[in-house]
């Protein structure tokens, strides 16, 4: 969504930095002034805030292969710190006004594919793993290349198919779509809430919390998704004040119209000193001898496939937003941007909050008049802060959360307009990519589908010449990703 830049009137003067502070982020010389700075990076963190509390609503809904879960105040302070330090360090290295934390979509992927294969340690030692990869694949340039050997337009359909997983998770944790018993002699696999109707208090919060924000989305309000979240658990905390509905499961029976994870009521405080016991809570090795060499290492090269393209597509919309790409399409510092991208998604797992990436949402920032690393360190600054309000995270319900979920999967969703879908040699992977993610609950699977198939239909047109020889790499190790129930059975 292009925002318009604000009428910033005649820019000072590049050639007389006034100060050496100036002079260090190119404030002048990129037309930009302090305050312009300040309020891009106050609109860039209002506008992306809300991930602090719903990756440890994401990450702290799921169990590892040993059950166990991660705690949710911990991983909203451990969320901060990374989010709040890896984009001052973007601020300084990369000069560029673009914020990180944790990505939807890859915590998505760790939380219901990687953990369940092992522990919670393993998961998050593999995203460390993927984060060094990616910061090789940086300092040798083979980045760009594995970049270019995929087709734009499959790259899109990645994009527009993790929205729809998103939407997907979002719609089933806040019990608006849920699983239609097997007793109940159907061939529906799901359906609208309770037996196909809306009967309890958190679905309905849900509902209204996601009209809510949709509104606000549709009148361009800043910081629209995290105000969302806001009044939607506030409606939440109401209601349960007032009907007592209780959690999901009481007395370890099941109590379909409760409150998924949390129930929202008011916390005994909202200030804390942050818990920051996930830090460093990863293991880089286990996993291989827990899983097979084959499962990990296809989990890895997802996390890489998944994460550094929407890094190189954000960057360059956020230099275009900007009007700061060189002739070539480039920003200033490419190389630092894509290094601290790199370290941030390695810093994610090693904090066990997931790799961090570079968001989207930034582009609010630029917006607002933000040119450089300056309102990275007012983000930052922001971010750091909010650890000290981790208590807050446990109030949120997943009912008032997950309308963000939905409502990124539509933003997700909209760049499907891009694909050309009268070529059906590139139709027909987009499509498969874009819907075996949500069908099938697996962002790997839709990445697979949608380059083996390509691979195919291109050798099947005869145009071998047109296929990256990377990318016939890439489609064999997906074969063999999908094969991997009877390769192991054969080998183990």
């Amino acid at each position: 969504m292009a925002i318009a830049p604000p009428d910033n009137g005649t820019p000072p003067d590049p050639a007389q930095p006034r100060t050496g502070f100036d002079r260090f982020f190119e404030i002048s010389a990129r037309g930009s002034t302090m305050s312009r700075e300040v309020r891009g990076g106050l609109a860039t963190f209002f506008t992306m805030a809300y991930i602090v509390v719903l990756n440890p609503l994401i990450l702290g809904g799921a169990v590892d292969g040993d059950g166990k879960k991660l705690s949710i105040p911990a991983l909203a302070a451990a969320t901060a710190l990374v989010a709040g330090l890896m984009t001052m360090l973007m601020g300084v290295v990369g000069r560029f006004p673009m914020a990180l934390a944790a990505g939807l979509g890859v915590n998505a992927l760790v939380a219901y594919e990687i953990a369940p294969e092992m522990t919670w340690a393993d998961a998050m030692g593999l995203v460390v793993i993927e984060g060094v990869i990616i910061a090789v694949l940086v300092l040798t340039g083979l980045r760009t290349a594995v970049f270019r050997s995929v087709p734009t337009q499959l790259k899109t359909a990645i994009g527009v198919g993790i929205g729809l997983f998103l939407t997907i998770i979002g719609l089933v944790d806040a019990g608006f779509v849920r699983r239609i018993p097997d007793v109940a002699n159907t061939t529906v696999p799901v359906g609208l809430g309770i037996q196909g109707k809306i009967v309890s208090w958190p679905m309905l919060v849900f509902v209204v919390g996601l009209l809510v924000t949709l509104v606000l989305v549709v009148r361009r309000v800043r910081g629209a998704i995290l105000i969302g979240i806001l009044a939607s658990t506030v409606l939440a905390i109401i209601v349960e004040a007032v009907a007592n509905v209780g959690p999901s499961f009481v007395d370890g029976k099941p109590n379909p119209k409760g409150w998924s994870l949390n129930v929202p009521e008011l916390p005994k405080q909202v200030v804390d000193v942050p818990d920051l016991s996930l830090l460093g809570n990863f293991n880089v090795l286990d996993s291989w001898s827990r899983a097979g060499w084959l499962v990990p290492l296809m989990f890895v090269f997802t996390l890489l496939i998944t994460d550094f393209f929407d890094t190189m597509g954000t960057m360059v919309a956020i230099g275009q937003e900007g009007n700061m790409l060189d002739e070539r399409g480039t920003p200033p510092r490419a190389k630092e941007i894509l290094l601290v991208d790199s370290i941030a998604a390695a810093a994610g797992g090693a904090a066990s909050v997931s790799s961090n990436t570079s968001y989207i949402e930034s582009a609010a920032g630029v917006g607002e008049g933000a040119r450089t690393g300056v309102a990275n360190l007012v983000t930052g600054a922001l971010f750091l802060l909010a650890m000290f309000l981790a208590p807050l995270s446990v109030v949120v319900p997943f009912e008032a959360a997950s309308t963000a979920l939905v409502v990124v999967g539509f933003l997700m969703m909209t760049a499907v307009r891009t694909i050309d879908w009268t070529d059906y040699e590139i139709a027909i992977p987009a499509f498969l990519t874009i819907t075996f993610m949500p069908f099938t609950y697996s962002i790997s699977n839709g990445i697979g589908a949608g380059i083996i198939s390509y691979v195919v239909l291109k050798l099947a047109k005869g145009k071998a010449r047109e296929i990256h020889p990377l990318l016939y790499g890439v489609a064999v190790l997906f074969v063999l990703y999908f094969l991997r129930g009877p390769i192991e059975s054969a080998v183990l």
